[in-house]
């Protein structure tokens, strides 16, 4: 699954570190998400979205 986390984590200014802090998960968390190596939980997605106002559709996109 592509995402685009890191795209809007960098447009706001915020490290690995600061979102990973706001979302109550660890920067390396954040970092596997970012690369695609970890897929994030429902709750956690929902954070996501919720961080950057936006849908969990308009940041995470499956690959056909």
């Amino acid at each position: 699954m592509r995402n685009d986390v890191r795209t809007l984590r960098e447009a706001t200014g915020l490290s690995q570190a600061a979102l990973g802090a706001e979302l109550g998960v660890s920067r390396q968390t954040v970092n596997s998400i970012e690369n695609g190596k970890y897929d994030p939980s429902l709750p956690l997605a929902f954070a996501i979205a919720r961080h950057f106002h936006l849908t969990i559709e308009e940041i995470f996109h499956v690959d056909d």
